[in-house]
């Protein structure tokens, strides 16, 4: 009860926050209530200060709450409905998601990035966005800071797609189908890909969804790998007397990635009738609102320019490298 007191002013002021956001995100889908809910808690933190009693529950609501919404996330995907897709995008999504960690990391270490945000922006853009930074930014220890940042990167050019891919899926003479998992593939935020995908056509529209919805489950590895690729780190460290000598891999292992694949399997088997799905989803994005909200709450606005324009820059090339890189793959496995 205690903690409760302590924590519960910084969630409610996360809470209010996120409403505002979602109320505008829903008044301007195309920019969407996450990135508000950032840009109202930077506002906040950077102009007035948060009060100092909410210190604790932003903290809380950042770190647990996101991880609360990554799980609730995952009881609104069906693994069966994305089976079948998921085998016809294969191809195009495996060289999608190489090519954005590939360019990211390569272009990242020239433009001197830090390797953290570097990270964010590179699983942001291969696997859906916000969604994917939420879970691997726990796993990799970013900061605040790093995670408002490549998270703001990352929407800025979901808001470009939307614009963009549906005039010129049409120049191109794009089919619905190919257009769908172009959208699917290349843009990350799944209100995003949604908005564009129907702005095309309602075909294109369904299949870039479930498109999307596969390129989701892709967390589940994807977290895995990185917890390793951190526990190898974090053991390294230890033998050369910088890091931590008492780690445990219990303490970096994501534990909330299995239940999300927890959530999404008993969703699977039919557990969520009707009407259940669409009100887990809503919940879902509003968790993430939340969570966002208080990282926003958390992030120092002089410490975010100092990390200049080369991250927005290292945003453009990767999220570039992966339409193109999507549209050449379609063409030599003869999908346009």
């Amino acid at each position: 009860m205690k903690k409760l007191k302590i924590i519960l002013p910084g969630i409610l002021l996360s809470f209010f926050i996120a409403l505002l956001a979602t109320w505008l995100g829903n008044l301007m889908p195309v920019i969407g209530g996450a990135v508000f809910g950032i840009i109202i808690g930077i506002i906040i933190n950077n102009i007035v200060g948060k009060p100092k009693n909410t210190i604790e529950g932003v903290g809380f609501t950042s770190k647990k709450v996101l991880q609360w919404a990554i799980i609730v996330l995952g009881a609104g995907l069906s693994l069966s409905q994305v089976r079948k897709t998921g085998l016809e995008s294969l191809e195009v999504t495996i060289f999608t998601i190489a090519t954005a960690f590939i360019t990211a990391y390569v272009v990242g270490k020239f433009f001197k990035i830090p390797d953290k945000l570097k990270t964010l922006i590179g699983v942001g853009t291969a696997i859906c966005g916000g969604s994917a930074i939420a879970a691997i930014s726990p796993i990799i220890e970013a900061d605040e800071v790093e995670i408002a940042y490549s998270i703001s990167t990352i929407f800025l050019f979901n808001i470009i797609a939307v614009l963009i891919f549906p005039p010129l899926g049409h120049l191109l003479g794009f089919s619905d189908k190919a257009f769908g998992l172009w959208a699917g593939t290349a843009i990350n935020d799944t209100s995003s890909v949604v908005a564009a995908g129907y702005a095309f056509s309602n075909k294109a529209g369904e299949y870039a969804t479930i498109v999307k919805l596969t390129r989701a489950t892709l967390i589940i590895p994807i977290s895995l790998i990185f917890s390793f690729i951190t526990a190898y780190k974090k053991k390294k460290e230890a033998e050369m007397g910088t890091g931590e000598v008492n780690y445990s891999f219990k303490k970096i292992f994501p534990w909330f990635i299995l239940w999300f694949l927890v959530a999404s399997l008993l969703n699977t088997m039919g557990l969520f009738k009707g009407n259940t799905i669409n009100h887990i989803n809503e919940l879902g994005k509003f968790l993430i609102v939340m969570a966002l909200s208080a990282i926003g709450l958390s992030s120092n606005f002089k410490e975010m320019t100092k990390a200049g324009f080369k991250p927005i820059l290292l945003g453009v090339i990767v999220w570039f490298n992966v339409a193109v890189v999507s549209i050449i793959i379609q063409f030599i496995t003869g999908q346009i």
